[in-house]
């Protein structure tokens, strides 16, 4: 008996030395790991990772931005039975413990104590996982899994289980770049949390555990054991019946990728609006959930990515089959499930499918498209009246158009059919950027005819030549040297001569010359060496400079001659600008697609206050009460009327002046005044003049007396333009090649671009007002003869709105005979 109770002294004694050392081990282990600990508190303020969204004028989504799917959501926004799956599968007694489950590290501690298992399930609780996906890495210690422990239960203290518990929905990582149950949810199934099934919401709760190996699209065999033993736990826990659960286990698994629909289609400005998000706000701009409204209208922007790709389409039809996109030799066995891994890196642009052919037999041509499907074509559904086994072979990479057409099958029933033409990817590109004149807000924007193609947005990034749509800013600077529409300029032959010898000699595009011309109809007429006269008589010096106003970078404006024709480097974009300039009344507006951004939170970060073109906006209050005129004078320009012309404005044929009017401009930034606002109305005047009987009548079409525009085309048909302005808008269309090759034979900016331009204007102008051009102040109307002479009141000629200090320059009319002989070619120097 005695040497029993030594036995029991001596184990009481040795398992309380055990528990003293053990007891110093933790002591220990706490006081080096407790210091370091990061604070809890912050979870109160955390930010969850979520994309930046962008969206239309209208609230219609256009884009998602970043690398995780993320939607955060509230925990009284989830679910009952949604919340209990999770818990029945991770955490049956998180309601119940203070952040660590002592009968789960008593489960697990014994696991570890009679298997040979190194890691053991079991001991985390959903607040430890939060504990970990928040604070700790994924390593496997005793000293993390302390420290787990020890911030869980500093969590249970500081938060309270429901905020912890939305913590760990929306944090969590549930494969496929989707955080979060609420992204998952859309991902996997298309819809929102309070719309799932209790198998679906089963499912979601098994996919945390194995996010990548085990989620419904990698493994939905694992995926569906899981789902089925969560049901089953559900059902011991009584959150569900029992004959709820097997009900729901009897469900196949049906998940399915779901990406957020995009409403909007507008890649190139989703992409300018990111680009410019990360310049303002850095590379989080993308995960901070921003709300970024642009200024664009869904309508137009649709309009003009159609018109793009059917004038695109059209233009590519003029020239002709080109051959196919590319081809595979496929071997003897390889059949459509093989052959369309070879689709999977080429993605369908516009309306256009990739697809490859697998055999031409008889009079059909059998393809496969990406998604596995068999078409065949018959001789009908050929390429510009030639069939598809004339064209193609096996192995060819092609494109198809998918045509849906509705069909009755009865009184009342009707039936979509599908069919399939063959089709290719036009040669050319374009680009079309449509702006209201009044403030720069872009009301659409397209850089080429698919995104998915190339990402190189030619509305902003393409520096092409505008050739004879440049001509308008040229004839501008004349008027502020004096000339006018009616002046007259010799259109005959000339050529210039630098110091080094070498010739120039500019020609029109019709090869003839009509003589001396009035400026009016040199534009209407788009005549070459109208324009180089032109800008010799103003200097190019001058020109440069004043040609700047519209927003262009003077570096781009060549130092010589040529600038007359269109030979400086500019984008769609710098152009459409620069024809805003003339539509507004004489003002530099700057270009802009931001609205306004907002938090996650709907605080808006950013409004923007655009610089507003305000013609009437041109006086302010002396103090007195008294209107008086602001300075007209902007870099030696003067910008506005002469001193001459408040006499000249007492004649009979005079616009009056209107009483000036203070103009309340305190919640206005005012656009700088760019031209003298009676030059731009004059040239309006012309650009419509343009349209009615010049190179541009094809817009006749749209019976708007208020279009003007002017069309562009460069060297070897290069490039092809049509800038103009109409109703509330001013638009630019380009058409090219990206490799700088012809368009072709005459493929002018009347028959490229235009169309295009139409197509647009006649969907942005629908509905639209009549945009009035009416004569500034300090004009005055006069007639004048064929040469350019002022004739005498009533006595017919050609009417004209000149600024009033023109008058002195004006000559009077003289009969000088009729001599109409065009003059030898003269010769300048260059510089």
């Amino acid at each position: 008996m005695p040497r029993l109770r030594r036995l029991l002294r001596w184990a009481l004694f040795a398992f309380a030395g055990l528990a003293l050392l053990g007891a110093i081990a933790l002591g220990a282990l706490y006081y080096l790991v407790a210091p370091k600990l990061p604070d809890v508190e912050t979870l109160r303020t955390v930010e969850m990772q979520e994309p930046m969204y962008v969206y239309a004028r209208d609230g219609r989504l256009m884009a998602l931005f970043g690398e995780t799917r993320r939607y955060p959501v509230a925990i009284q926004e989830v679910p009952e039975r949604l919340k209990q799956a999770f818990i029945s599968i991770e955490d049956s007694r998180f309601y119940k413990h203070h952040g660590v489950d002592y009968k789960g590290i008593a489960r697990a501690v014994w696991l570890l104590a009679t298997t040979d298992d190194k890691r053991v399930p079991g001991g985390s609780t959903i607040t430890q996982q939060v504990a970990r996906q928040f604070f700790l890495s994924s390593e496997y210690s005793y000293t993390r899994k302390l420290a787990e422990m020890l911030l869980a239960m500093r969590m249970e203290k500081e938060l309270s289980k429901d905020e912890i518990f939305e913590l760990y929905l929306n944090k969590s990582f549930f494969g496929n770049r989707a955080y979060g149950v609420g992204a998952a949810a859309e991902f996997y199934y298309g819809k929102k949390m309070n719309e799932l099934s209790l198998d679906e919401m089963a499912s979601l709760a098994g996919i945390p555990k194995f996010p990548s190996s085990g989620n419904p699209l990698s493994n939905p065999e694992r995926a569906k054991q899981r789902r089925d033993y969560i049901l089953d736990r559900m059902a011991e826990l009584r959150y569900i019946t029992r004959a709820e659960a097997t009900q729901a286990q009897a469900v196949p698994m049906h998940a399915a990728p779901h990406e957020r629909p995009v409403e909007v289609s507008a890649p190139y400005v989703a992409e300018m609006v990111r680009q410019e998000m990360v310049a303002r706000y850095g590379a989080e701009a993308l995960t901070k959930g921003y709300h970024v409204t642009t200024t664009i209208d869904p309508v137009l922007q649709a309009a003009a990515d159609q018109a793009i790709r059917d004038g695109l389409s059209v233009y590519d039809r003029r020239h002709g089959w080109h051959g196919v996109e590319q081809h595979f030799d496929l071997v003897a066995d390889e059949d459509a499930i093989t052959a369309r891994q070879r689709l999977r890196s080429i993605p369908a642009q516009a309306e256009l499918l990739p697809a490859i052919v697998l055999g031409n037999e008889a009079s059909q041509v059998r393809l496969v498209l990406a998604d596995g499907s068999e078409i065949a074509l018959g001789a009908s559904q050929g390429w510009g009246g030639r069939s598809p086994g004339s064209l193609l072979k096996r192995g060819d990479l092609v494109r198809v158009r998918r045509i849906e057409a509705a069909a009755k099958t009865g009184s009342t029933a009707v039936a979509t059919t599908v069919s399939y033409k063959l089709d290719q990817l036009p040669q050319a590109q374009a680009a079309l950027v449509s702006l209201e004149p009044s403030n720069g807000a872009l009301r659409a924007l397209s850089g080429g005819y698919s995104f998915a193609g190339a990402k190189f947005n030619r509305a902003t990034q393409a520096r092409r030549q505008p050739g004879s749509s440049f001509k308008p800013f040229v004839y501008a600077a004349s008027f502020e040297r004096g000339y006018n529409p009616a002046s007259i300029v010799l259109d005959a032959p000339v050529v210039f001569k630098d110091r080094r010898g070498h010739l120039w000699r500019p020609q029109n595009d019709s090869g003839n010359f009509a003589g001396p011309m009035r400026l009016r109809e040199a534009m209407v007429q788009s005549r070459n060496l109208v324009s180089v006269r032109l800008l010799d008589a103003i200097g190019v010096d001058y020109a440069r400079k004043y040609i700047s106003h519209f927003g262009f970078d003077i570096e781009q404006l060549p130092p010589n001659l040529s600038m007359s024709l269109g030979t400086a480097s500019l984008t769609p974009l710098s152009v459409a600008r620069g024809f805003a300039t003339f539509a507004n009344g004489g003002f530099r507006i700057t270009p802009w697609f931001i609205d306004e951004v907002k938090d996650r939170e709907g605080a808006v970060v950013f409004k923007e206050k655009p610089a507003t073109a305000c013609p009437q906006c041109g006086v302010s209050s002396n103090g007195s009460g008294q209107a008086v005129r602001t300075s007209t004078v902007v870099d030696g320009f003067d910008l506005g009327p002469a001193p001459s012309a408040q006499a000249a404005t007492a004649k009979p044929e005079a616009k009056p002046e209107p009483e000036a009017k203070p103009v309340d401009t305190s919640n206005l930034v005012l656009a700088p005044r760019a031209i003298d606002g009676r030059i731009a109305y004059q040239i309006v005047s012309m650009l419509r003049d343009v349209v009615q009987r010049g190179t541009g009548t094809a817009a006749k079409v749209l019976e708007r007396e208020d279009i003007g525009g002017k069309t562009g085309s460069t060297n070897d048909h290069r490039d092809a333009w049509f800038s103009g302005v109409g109703g509330p808008y001013a638009t630019t269309v380009w058409v090219g090649r990206d490799n700088y090759k012809s368009l072709g034979y005459r493929e002018y900016g009347g028959k490229a671009a235009l169309p295009i331009w139409i197509d647009y204007m006649r969907v942005a102008l629908k509905d639209q007002p009549l945009a009035a051009n009416d004569p500034p102040e300090g004009m005055i109307k006069v007639s004048v003869a064929a040469n350019g002479s002022l004739l005498p009141e009533g006595s017919g000629g050609v009417a004209e709105w000149v600024k009033a200090e023109d008058l002195d320059r004006m000559q009077t009319y003289v009969d000088y005979g009729p001599d109409e002989s065009v003059p030898a070619e003269e010769a300048f120097d260059i510089f």
